[in-house]
């Protein structure tokens, strides 16, 4: 990766995203974070400048908000002329501040499925002709190792709902996306690949689970930034990694037809087209 390379990294404004974003900045790379507050994303992207970076761009959606999602991708492909690397960050876990009963997004979706899979799997469909113009490109989903199986007769969880089975069942719909969106592009045009960055690390998301972390942010953020920035990854695709070891996924990930019921889904549940 280059100094002019553009990253793009949603959910940047604590946790992870913050992190990653401070870390990329020191180096130089060009940067575009996404967040819900036009306050928290200016106050941080004044700091990243005033430390003598160059101050990254900013967008403002709220990723329960599939057209706030379809306006961010519209600004960015207006304003961006490439985009080397999409990394899909934003989310929710599975209980407070967003509860841990069943809730919709603003398009009637349960919450988490909406938030953490179907924005990340829109926005990344709205933005592929940008990432596939500024070839070779990355897409970076930030999962995680808690995975549960998608029941394909009860996407929106309407039955036996818990905030955990809900935040498992989006973050498996991320890796599923990936593999299938990995086996349909080109590698030395986009490559796509998932992890879970690290264990516990003592994020807003942990601290409203659990009251003690157990891996350090700075594990977190070397893992993503692994697969952001590691030339030796060039081509490396449709893989799922924890932290910085390739690993094998849920079962129903290597389920092919499970994987093309996802993707059918996911396309009805967003409207989007289907770029293939």
């Amino acid at each position: 990766m280059t100094r002019s390379s553009t990253v793009l990294i949603t959910g940047a404004t604590d946790g992870l995203g913050l992190g990653l974003a401070e870390d990329l900045a020191a180096d130089g790379v060009d940067l575009v974070l996404h967040g819900r507050s036009r306050e928290k994303l200016d106050r941080i992207a004044d700091r990243i400048g005033a430390g003598g970076a160059a101050r990254p761009r900013t967008v403002v959606a709220d990723m329960a908000d599939l057209g706030q999602v379809r306006r961010m991708a519209a600004e960015i492909r207006a304003t961006e002329s490439r985009l080397d690397v999409l990394v899909s960050n934003a989310g929710i876990g599975s209980g407070e501040p967003d509860g841990r009963d069943r809730r919709t997004s603003a398009d009637g979706h349960e919450l988490r499925f909406a938030v953490n899979y179907l924005s990340g799997f829109l926005l990344t469909l709205e933005l592929l002709p940008l990432l596939r113009d500024s070839a070779p490109a990355r897409v970076v989903n930030v999962a995680s190792l808690g995975q549960t199986p998608l029941d394909f007769d009860d996407l929106m969880l309407e039955r036996d709902y818990t905030g955990t089975r809900a935040y498992r069942q989006s973050k498996l719909a991320q890796i599923m996306s990936g593999f299938a969106l990995a086996a349909r592009l080109p590698a030395d045009e986009v490559t796509v690949n998932s992890l879970h960055p690290a264990t516990f690390m003592p994020t807003k998301i942990v601290r409203d689970m659990t009251d003690h972390s157990v891996d350090t942010l700075e594990q977190g953020v070397a893992a993503t930034r692994r697969l952001v920035t590691d030339p030796e990854l060039a081509g490396t695709t449709g893989l799922f990694f924890n932290g910085t070891e390739e690993m094998r996924a849920n079962g129903q990930a290597y389920d092919e037809q499970a994987v093309q019921d996802l993707w059918k889904a996911s396309l009805e549940l967003t409207g989007a087209e289907n770029p293939f």
